[in-house]
This record gives structure tokens, sequence and C-alpha cells, in this order.
């Protein structure tokens, strides 16, 4: 059993579904021959990492993230900071030779991401990103049926992240609606993860026409270290500006000829957590959706059509990882479980000397496809995807 030593920065919520998902890798994958030892965590708030070492069992706190990197124990650092620390945690972590483990998303712009995914590359180390949705079993079975040709050539993709956390006016004014600290606002925090997805399943993205809006231009102050960005504020409440985007939405046509749109926002009313997308074939089709994500809906009619319509299938022990945490089939995971398989694939890749996906490449080629994005908010016409790769 090879141990590693971790070393998580920032304990917000974030933060704490790591270590827990560290902890749990052994549990739930003990023939996979590594586990965790949570050595330290930090937080700028030293209430918030004391509390974390107390309640995670990290063997020590510190309110200096410097202090993390330094410990000889580290040879993994786990960043869940707000965005605006990415870049200098890398370069020390870097110059450390320390393995990186980093949120999306990865830089506050494309052009940010590009130098944190340089500067670990050309420092040699092994890194991985957290983008958690891949990991849902009956999104591996989606990306089986893809490869095996089970769909045909595909014709269309529709990706789409709808979340509520923006919809309240009162919803508080945390650092993922600042410009300065988080950077642009969905495009990295949550279109992030479509981006990924339609990459992951659909390929590469060729060209692309997109829009972007903010609905909700303030909001009330919140009281630092108190609460997440899922917390309300009173009417009366001293208000700032919002300095990133609520919205955005995007027209693709992908390197294999499929067309396919990608839209998200986080101040639309109705949906609660809907990461989602729809993926047609000349063969069949597939669909899938967070908020009941342990389904998903096949499309494959048989010859004679006696089978000409969607049918559902229901996550069990058949699927990747499943077993894993619940036998048989109907008996659900959740959200934390895909962070412990993300978890235990880092802690693999680390063990293994191998770099795994999702790593800062990938975060990369989603990156590119956003500044994109933002050159065609920019011109309001189609733009190509280009390289941002920093040599």
């Amino acid at each position: 059993m090879r141990e590693l030593g971790i070393g998580l920065i920032g304990m917000g919520w974030m933060g704490q579904v790591h270590a827990r998902s560290y902890s749990l890798a052994r549990q739930r994958f003990p023939d996979g021959g590594v586990s965790a030892r949570l050595v330290i965590c930090s937080d700028n708030i030293e209430r918030r990492a004391e509390s974390a070492r107390d309640l995670l069992s990290f063997e020590a706190a510190t309110t200096r993230w410097q202090d993390v990197i330094e410990h000889p124990d580290v040879q993994i650092v786990n960043i869940a900071t707000p965005n605006n620390l990415h870049v200098e945690i890398v370069e020390a972590a870097a110059a450390a030779g320390v393995h990186i483990f980093c949120e999306k998303p990865v830089g506050r712009s494309p052009q940010e991401t590009a130098q944190i995914e340089s500067i670990a590359r050309k420092a040699g180390l092994l890194s991985f990103v957290g983008f958690n949705y891949r990991w849902a079993p009956l999104v591996i079975h989606a990306k089986k049926l893809i490869s095996n040709g089970a769909l045909g050539e595909l014709t269309q993709y529709r990706g789409r992240f709808f979340s509520m956390y923006g919809s309240d006016p009162l919803s508080l004014l945390s650092w993922r609606f600042d410009r300065e600290i988080a950077g642009y606002g969905v495009l990295g925090d949550i279109m992030a993860h479509v981006t990924d997805m339609a990459l992951y399943l659909a390929g590469g993205v060729k060209r692309l026409i997109s829009n972007s809006h903010t609905f909700i231009t303030e909001r009330p102050l919140p009281i630092p270290g108190k609460g997440t960005h899922y917390s309300r504020g009173a009417p009366a409440d001293p208000k700032g500006a919002v300095t990133n985007e609520d919205y955005v939405g995007a027209l693709l046509e992908f390197e294999n000829g499929a067309r396919g749109s990608v839209e998200v926002s986080r101040s639309i009313y109705g949906p609660k957590n809907q990461m989602a997308f729809e993926l047609n074939g000349t063969k069949g089709a597939i669909n899938w959706d967070f908020e009941r994500m342990n389904e998903l809906q096949v499309y494959l009619p048989d010859a004679d059509g006696g089978h000409d319509g969607y049918m559902r299938l229901v996550g069990g022990d058949q699927y990747p990882y499943h077993g894993s945490f619940n036998p048989g089939e109907g008996s659900g995971l959740g959200y934390e479980d895909l962070k412990v398989i993300e978890a235990f694939q880092f802690l693999q890749s680390v063990a293994e000397g191998k770099q795994r996906a999702p790593g800062l490449s990938e975060a990369l080629a989603v990156a590119e496809v956003h500044a994109a994005m933002i050159r065609s908010w920019e011109s309001g016409a189609w733009e190509d995807v280009t390289s941002l790769r920093i040599d």
C-alpha cells in the first residue's frame, strides 16, 4: 500500500469535500494499492483552518498556504482557494516539486490557465483538475458507447449547466461574482464543466459563436469566512457591484463535423443544478442529467423497430466504480462519491508516476475554447479555436 501525503489549501466547502474524498479513497477502493495521509491544511481564516484540522483529522493546520507546500511530508498539494491565488501557489508547488490537484477554474482567464499549465508541465509535475462529472458511472458508460461506435457518427451535441445559486438578487456577493478574484463568472465556474464534457464526449471544437450577459448587477456584501455562494443576505444590507457574467451561450462546430450548443446560467429560475448533455449520432442518441445522475436515457433502436424509443438505464454495479459504493442496481451515488473516485484516480496517477486525465492539459483545452468565446463576445462573429500553449 503506497501512502501519499496530502496538503490542502482552502478549507471552505470544496476544500472539505476534497479532504473527505482523500480519506474515503482507500475505504472505497481497498484493492487500489494507494491511500492518503492528511498532513496539513491551511485557510486564511484561523478558525476555519483549526476547525478543519479537528473535524477532518489533519495532523496540522496553518493560516499560511506556504507552510503546506514547504511541509516535508506533503507530496500532493490540493488547491481549493479562490482563483486569484492559483498562479502563485502553482509556482511555489513547481519550485518544491509537489504534484498538483487544482479545482476549476484553473485560472481567472484562459491565458492564466495556459500559464499554470506551462509552469506545471515544465516542472514535470503530475496534475489533476476537478472535472468531477466525468466520473459518474453512467457518463463513463456513455463515453464507452460513443467510443465503440454504438451511436454511429456524431451529428449533434447539446450541453448545459443551469444552476439557481445566483438567481436570488439577495445571494451574497461572494468572490465568485468578483472579476478581480474569480476572473470570469459562469465561464470559469460552470461552463468549464460543460466544455470539458463536450470535449470528452464529442471531441475538439473547431469554431464557435458566443454571447454573455449579467442579469443581476449588484448583491449584498458578505461577511468574510461565513456562509457559501449559496448564502443569502437581507434587503437592507449594503451592496456591491457584480463584475462578471451570469450567462454564457455558444453555438459550436466540432472538428469531426458535428454541430451543437452549450449554455450556462447561474441566475436562471427553475433548474436547481442541471448539468446535462444530449448527444445524437447516425445510429442512436443518449441523454444525461446530473439532477438524475443515476439514470441514462439511451436510444438504440433494433433493426425491426421493436425497440424504437428511449430506454432508461439505472445505475448499478455493472457500471464502472458503482459497486465500490453500492451493490446491485437502483442504489444511487451522490456528488461527493464522484469526488472520491476523482481523488482515487489522482492518487493512483501519482503512485504510478503516470499522468491521467483530466489534468492541466485538459484544462488548457477547455481554456482554448473559452478564449474563442471571449473573442466572439467582442467581435459578434464566429471565432476559430486556437492554441494557447506556452512552449
